[in-house]
């Protein structure tokens, strides 16, 4: 089997979902890959239109970033985007990850982490696997298991729930 060059991890900010980061950074390390950090959110509305202020620095995805709110941040669940990312980004150099990268990536979780696979050319896929055995993920579906019926890349999906 070939070897993993880019290696994408989705979170929210949970511990959970930053436990699955932990795990990519220490795949992402045994195998020399790319690792790029994504958090999915909806852009700001403010008053009718669009806020649109600068982006934040350290945010790779210039589009996605400039979708976020009036301080540069669009909050997601209790915390800023671009703090979720930041912490992920340190956790993941903890691990000893070297090539990192942050992306804000508009939309719900499922599609956004698909378009974004797709568009970074990512072989490897890591989620967490929350909601996968709740009663609301049987129903309505949980992200890990939306993921995994759709992607067309390689799925890690690490046990995160304690």
């Amino acid at each position: 089997m070939d070897r993993y060059h880019t290696i994408l991890v989705g979170t929210d900010g949970s511990a959970s979902s930053m436990r699955a980061v932990d795990r990519a950074a220490e795949v992402a390390v045994q195998e020399n890959a790319r690792l790029i950090v994504a958090s999915a959110h909806f852009p700001a509305v403010e008053k009718g239109h669009w806020s649109r202020p600068p982006s934040p620095d350290g945010v790779a995805d210039r589009a996605g970033s400039d979708t976020l709110g009036r301080e540069g941040y669009m909050l997601h669940g209790s915390a800023p985007t671009y703090a979720i990312l930041q912490e992920a980004r340190d956790r993941a150099k903890a691990v000893g990850a070297q090539r990192i990268e942050e992306r804000a990536v508009v939309g719900p979780a499922v599609n956004a982490l698909l378009k974004l696979t797709d568009e970074v050319k990512a072989d490897l896929l890591v989620v967490g696997n929350v909601g996968l055995n709740t009663v609301a993920g049987r129903l309505l579906g949980s992200v890990p298991a939306s993921v995994a019926r759709r992607a067309r890349v390689d799925i890690l999906i690490v046990h995160t729930s304690e």
